[in-house]
């Protein structure tokens, strides 16, 4: 059973790969290498084999490329957009918008993707508690010790009794 399995994996595999060819002269001024560059950027490469090639027309590079056609869509397209406005109440709605705010700064300030911060769905957890404080934080999904030591302190309703400001316990 697994070796059938396993040829059915490969048949599939060889019957989405693709080859391209590429043929960069050495005088190039670099928009044949720069169309070479943009395609692979673009595609998940199995192989590339080249060969320089000299005959009566000059020198050449040629490439050819085996790549797998990437016709799937990632989770990230697959994922709905979940529109807070109409999740949340009111007023845990306008904590949201503060602590997106937040995380703006937060972001711009340490040079990040407002998602590595927190994602939407972070903020919004954080947005339904009543008091927010390391010990709620870490009790939030995708919130670890290492995030809430990076980030807490600007979050911080206020620091609780047993823990500095921005410490982890």
């Amino acid at each position: 059973m697994q070796f059938s399995f396993w040829v059915i994996k490969e048949v599939y595999r060889f019957t989405l790969m693709q080859i391209k060819l590429f043929t960069i002269s050495i005088g190039d001024s670099g928009a044949a290498l720069q169309e070479m560059n943009t395609f692979l950027k673009a595609h998940k490469i199995l192989e590339i084999e080249q060969k320089l090639i000299s005959n009566n027309n000059g020198v050449y590079w040629c490439f050819c490329v085996r790549y797998i056609e990437q016709t799937f869509s990632t989770a990230s397209e697959s994922k709905t957009k979940i529109d807070y406005r109409k999740v949340l109440d009111e007023p845990t709605f306008q904590k949201f918008s503060r602590l997106r705010e937040i995380r703006k700064t937060v972001a711009a300030t340490e040079g990040l993707s407002a998602f590595i911060v927190f994602t939407d769905e972070e903020l919004a957890e954080l947005a339904r508690l009543e008091e927010i404080t390391i010990k709620s934080m870490l009790s939030i999904k995708g919130i670890g010790e290492k995030k809430a030591e990076r980030f807490a302190h600007y979050f911080l309703d206020k620091p609780e009794a047993d823990e500095a400001p921005g410490a982890v316990a």
